[in-house]
């Protein structure tokens, strides 16, 4: 979904700039001009980078071998 019209940044940019390492929203911003413009989708923005970050942050470590 189109969460900024203005700059053409979708709800996966976001959570892709999360993934590639943003862990505010401010960083988020830096990467996607998201919520620079306008301003009026600022709330939405913030609301999908929150859930990224948890997400990212709660998730497994992927591709760690554990000693046995």
């Amino acid at each position: 979904m189109y969460v900024c019209l203005c700059k053409n940044v979708t709800d996966h940019r976001i959570r892709g700039a999360v993934e590639e390492g943003a862990r505010s929203w401010r960083e988020v911003q830096e990467a996607t001009g998201c919520g620079t413009q306008c301003g009026k989708c600022a709330c939405t923005g913030k609301d999908i980078t929150r859930e990224a970050i948890k997400s990212e942050l709660s998730a497994p470590a992927q591709g760690l071998a554990y000693a046995v």
